[in-house]
């Protein structure tokens, strides 16, 4: 019973989240942000150097987003733990009866419902009710330190991608051969990302690929439509 969740993949949801966002923004931003300025650009080095810029200010963006955005999410669910041990000792009665009605709009009888708010209660109070009250519960919560490292490593992952091409590719037409290779990418990582969690292949493929399409291209016209020579 210990292992009921192996053969599910919620529990990957958290760290490929993480991984799927950073990755996705690593390949996306940097692309476009080099073929925003190879549309502009009749040599490689602005190219090179924005695209080591971006990759470096967006790893760590991400890294911080990460964790900022969990730690909050982690302070609100330690305040409201301790707001729900208040609770229970102030008002053991009121709280029974709200674990009773919860487990009533689930489906159970009223009796049963209320015999399982009592089992529970006495079992474990707590518990019971930050998992059943509060929803907080093994898999929904995330580590800051983890989500940050897995974004902002997964997103100079991606980033990487866009940056061997703007190494490596012919200067002229190099905005074509960056929509390319970046369709490419996340192609790979649309598929990689949906049979790690277990969903659609195609609709995960699609997803990705026309977002990726609309930043490029709308990054694409802000380069030619600027007309600089960088």
């Amino acid at each position: 019973m210990d292992n009921y969740l192996d053969s599910h993949y919620i529990h990957r949801s958290n760290w490929l989240r993480a991984a799927v966002l950073g990755a996705n923004d690593g390949i996306i931003s940097i692309s476009s942000l080099a073929i925003g300025i190879a549309a502009a650009s009749s040599t490689r080095e602005p190219i090179v150097l924005a695209t080591v810029a971006g990759l470096v200010a967006g790893a760590l963006s991400m890294a911080a987003g990460e964790y900022v955005s969990v730690s909050s999410q982690t302070d609100t669910e330690k305040a409201d733990i301790e707001r729900e041990i208040k609770e229970l000792k102030e008002m053991p009665e009121e709280e029974l009866n709200i674990l009773a009605q919860i487990y009533e709009k689930r489906g159970l009888k009223k009796e049963t419902a209320r015999q399982v708010a009592i089992e529970l209660t006495e079992k474990d109070a707590l518990a019971t009710h930050i998992r059943d009250e509060l929803g907080i519960n093994e898999i929904s919560q995330a580590n800051p330190i983890q989500a940050a490292l897995a974004s902002g490593a997964s997103f100079t992952v991606g980033g990487v991608l866009p940056l061997l091409v703007v190494l490596f590719a012919p200067v002229k037409g190099m905005e074509y051969w960056l929509y390319g290779f970046t369709i490419i990418f996340l192609v790979i990582l649309g598929a990689t990302s949906a049979k790690t969690g277990g969903s659609s292949i195609k609709k995960a493929i699609l997803r990705i690929t026309i977002w990726g399409t609309i930043a490029m291209v709308l990054s694409a016209l802000v380069g030619y439509l600027f007309g600089v020579n960088i």
